[in-house]
């Protein structure tokens, strides 16, 4: 069983149904969001239908986005061979 699961997450001809499943998972989380109960929020933007998703995966994309950045322009970042 974990041998299928391995192959399956590991090789490239699985690429299409893994990013079919990833999508179709992302999809779920948004839809369930809107059957939460929203009585208890505090916030406005608690209240959005799916706000939760979006904010994580736009704060996923900034913190990515800042990585790099760090990284390749103020120079954190070295060659491979740097220690050689």
């Amino acid at each position: 069983m974990i041998k299928l699961l391995i192959h399956f997450f590991g090789d490239e001809e699985y690429a299409r149904p893994r990013r079919r499943i990833f999508y179709l998972v992302l999809i779920l989380i948004v839809v369930a969001d809107f059957f939460v109960s929203r009585d208890s929020a505090e916030y406005l933007w608690d209240r959005v239908p799916g706000w939760s998703a979006v904010y994580g995966f736009v704060s996923c994309i900034i913190l990515i986005f800042v990585s790099k950045f760090l990284g390749r322009r103020v120079g954190l970042m070295r060659r491979e061979d740097y220690y050689d």
